[in-house]
């Protein structure tokens, strides 16, 4: 009578195990990596070499002829707008005004009294014109003389820096031949060669910026001010940029090498990329996995390849949306509705999972 109690005791705990054991493997919840379906082609960006050019460079040069007395300034040295540069022997030009202002004084008093004696109707129309005209033409000359004699001054016309002096003092120099080189202080400015195929896209440009091997951890924003709409020997088209300025960082300088990066404008597309690995299908026709963050469970969804691409990615075109989460491993193991949780991502600190 005993072993027939233990028995049936070894045989109601051998049920009730084998019930639970039966409701744990149901209580089993798959975890499955998703990937995010995303827009295709809004990441286009086309990279060129560039170099940095100043924002203005200029020759400088006198209106005037003449030996130089004065040269103020040195190669690499910074002038501020108006500052005198180099100046030239004024004696002939000082000697010229003065003689030019005593004809002017003279003829102005003549031309008064004309003036006065015409609005009394004492002289002819014809003798007034000739005082008028005669004033005006000696004004111009003293006024040209008063330039001249200015010009033997030779002033910076902005803010800058000094690139080159071609000559020194005591050198005679002609109108027009230039005494120094200068760029302006300003922002400088980046200049690339775009191939037609980018040129005839130019209205989708989005965003420029630039990198510099001297400046490894950081990158420059530019700013487009212009693309010449005529191509070049090379058939390429020039296009100018700027940096933005900021205040609180060193700016590369005129001649440096640079790549600069493009980047288009998203593409107005419904088509989405996912991995090829998400695909499965059932009775021939292409389906994926979409988990539904809400309920956690996966659903089956019809699609429509538009290509597969060598990187193991493939555009879908219908039945997926941007930013819907698809199964992109292990999708034969699974089923419609089925409960599931999502394989943690690796942090960077944790590579490879170790942790």
């Amino acid at each position: 009578m005993k072993k027939i109690v233990i028995m049936s005791l070894c045989g109601l705990l051998l049920i009730t195990t084998g019930c639970k054991q039966q409701k744990e493997q149901k209580e089993v919840i798959k975890t499955v990596k998703v990937d995010m379906a995303a827009t295709y082609g809004e990441k286009k960006t086309v990279s060129f070499p560039g170099k940095v050019k100043a924002a203005s460079e200029v020759n400088l040069a006198f209106r005037i002829s003449g030996p130089i007395t004065k040269v103020n300034v040195t190669e690499g040295q910074f002038v501020r707008k108006d500052q005198v540069l180099a100046e030239m022997d004024s004696r002939d030009y000082a000697v010229q005004l003065s003689a030019t202002e005593a004809e002017y004084k003279q003829v102005k008093a003549e031309a008064e009294r004309i003036i006065q004696l015409y609005e009394k109707q004492s002289i002819s129309e014809n003798d007034y014109d000739k005082a008028v005209s005669g004033l005006q033409q000696i004004m111009a000359k003293y006024n040209a003389h008063q330039n001249a004699l200015s010009d033997t001054k030779l002033r910076a016309p902005f803010d800058g820096y000094i690139q080159k002096r071609y000559f020194d003092r005591n050198e005679t120099v002609s109108a027009g031949m230039p005494l120094f080189s200068m760029i302006s202080a300003e922002t400088p400015e980046v200049e690339i060669n775009i191939p037609a195929g980018e040129f005839i896209q130019r209205d989708q440009f989005d965003s420029y910026s630039c990198y510099f091997e001297l400046y490894p951890d950081r990158t420059f924003p530019l700013e487009l001010i212009s693309i010449n709409r005529k191509a070049n020997l090379n058939q390429l088209y020039t296009v100018r940029l700027r940096f933005k300025e900021n205040p609180h960082s060193s700016m590369p300088s005129p001649g440096m090498s640079t790549m600069v990066t493009i980047r288009y404008k998203p593409e107005n597309t419904t088509m989405v990329s996912i991995p090829l690995t998400a695909m499965f299908e059932v009775d021939n026709t292409p389906t994926v996995w979409v988990y539904d963050e809400r309920l956690q469970i996966i659903n089956a969804r019809t699609i429509r390849i538009s290509e597969i691409l060598t990187d193991g990615t493939m555009i879908v075109s219908e039945g997926l949306n941007v930013g819907e989460q698809v199964v992109s491993a292990g999708v034969h193991k699974l089923s419609d509705g089925e409960k599931v949780k999502l394989l943690p991502q690796a942090t960077k600190t944790n590579v490879g999972g170790l942790l």
